[in-house]
């Protein structure tokens, strides 16, 4: 073997030893960062909301906007947050997720503030069930073939012809 070619097989050969010990993983420069979706909320923040004194302006001023109001209760607010990375495939693990409830009374002062956190999250079943529809349930020959024979063959007349006092033709 000649030096010249000695130096850069041993170097290709370290090189794929490295990567080898290296495992399946990807170094932390060539993966996506964790991405944090929604109202994450600081816990020293919280920690200063007191149920019976709080207003809701002073939650507004520590928390910001909640994410959600509850649909038929306007002192009930959301905060929901979620942190994600994204793996392959195009899809994300959860990392973490929370959802604060604060509950407000007629006044607008805080009552309750209750966290859920991933742990309280239940699992739902999807149902392969299809909700019929009202009309016809027409085959596919049906719905090629249906329309044979509702139209008539228009005239020149009626279709337009070319030329005329309005139209003095194409250029």
């Amino acid at each position: 073997m000649f030096p010249s070619r000695a130096v850069p097989l041993a170097a290709c050969l370290s090189l794929a030893a490295c990567l080898s010990l290296g495992g399946c993983g990807l170094p932390n420069f060539m993966t996506f960062p964790t991405q944090t979706r929604g109202n994450a909320l600081d816990q020293d923040a919280v920690a200063q909301l007191v149920p019976g004194t709080t207003a809701r302006k002073d939650v507004t001023a520590l928390l910001g906007s909640p994410t959600a109001k509850a649909t038929f209760d306007d002192n009930t607010w959301i905060y929901i947050s979620e942190r994600t990375k994204p793996v392959i495939g195009g899809t994300n693990e959860i990392r973490r997720q929370d959802v604060y409830l604060l509950t407000f009374n007629d006044a607008g002062v805080l009552q309750a503030v209750d966290h859920k956190s991933d742990k309280d999250r239940q699992d739902v079943d999807v149902v392969s069930r299809t909700t019929a529809s009202p009309g016809n349930s027409a085959s596919f020959m049906q719905q090629l073939l249906g329309n044979v024979g509702k139209f008539s063959a228009g005239t020149a007349s009626e279709a337009g012809s070319q030329g005329g006092s309005t139209n003095p033709g194409n250029f």
